[in-house]
């Protein structure tokens, strides 16, 4: 399987078997990286109302797209393209200073490969004991490391010291292409870890095979799509 990071909340996915799978697609011209140019069968969005987070439309391919809030809010749960997808419903950081009331959004898991992604989409606040529960027994997790706009760090490593994901890939943080102020670079979420159990990609595509998966938390830091 082919991950790649294409920048801020994006991942592209390509298994062995199944669908090529884009998540939380966003407005090139709104978060500064460059226009996802890879087609797709399956694109989850966590909301339709970010455009930080859900450009299905710019998605080449003819995409089946799932909105993660939407199924949270519809008994947690849904297949597309052979794919189940759970989600849990989430609020968005109760200070966000582009929307008066914070907007919802989903965070989702779904199983490619063998392999159990947890993507965290866009949440602002602490979670909840079930919302923490809902990443209990992940691979891989796409986790929010910039703070500012989203969870602050001490409440994400929170989560994953109870939930003990096996591979954690940050997202959301502050690069030389996306650097609003206050949000943070990834030394700031690096800190939390030991230097041992940090890996660098050093490009924007990583292969992972359910064999690779370490037996207790590492962190992968990717590099983005130029």
């Amino acid at each position: 399987m082919k991950i790649t990071w294409y920048g801020h909340a994006a991942f592209g996915l390509e298994p062995d078997r199944g669908p090529r799978v884009i998540t939380d697609p966003y407005t090139p011209e709104g978060v500064g990286y460059a226009p996802i140019r890879d087609a797709a069968d399956l694109v989850v969005i966590s909301s339709d109302d970010d455009s930080a987070h859900c450009r299905a439309d710019l998605i080449s391919g003819e995409p089946t797209v799932v909105n993660a809030l939407t199924v949270a809010q519809n008994g947690g749960s849904a297949t597309a393209e052979d794919v189940q997808i759970t989600a849990i419903e989430a609020a968005e950081w109760d200070h966000h200073p582009e929307h008066e009331v914070p907007g919802q959004n989903g965070m989702y898991r779904f199983t490619l490969d063998g392999i159990k992604f947890a993507h965290m989409g866009d949440v602002g606040n602490p979670l909840t004991d079930a919302q923490q529960a809902f990443f209990e027994d992940t691979d891989v997790l796409f986790a929010l490391a910039g703070g500012y706009l989203t969870l602050e760090l001490p409440d994400l490593m929170e989560m994953i010291h109870r939930t003990r994901p096996k591979l954690v890939i940050p997202m959301h943080f502050r690069t030389l292409t996306y650097k609003p102020r206050n949000t943070m670079w990834i030394e700031s979420f690096l800190s939390h870890f030991k230097e041992e159990d940090v890996d660098f990609a050093f490009g924007a595509t990583t292969e992972l095979a359910h064999e690779d998966l370490p037996e207790r938390t590492r962190v992968l830091v990717m590099d983005y799509v130029r």
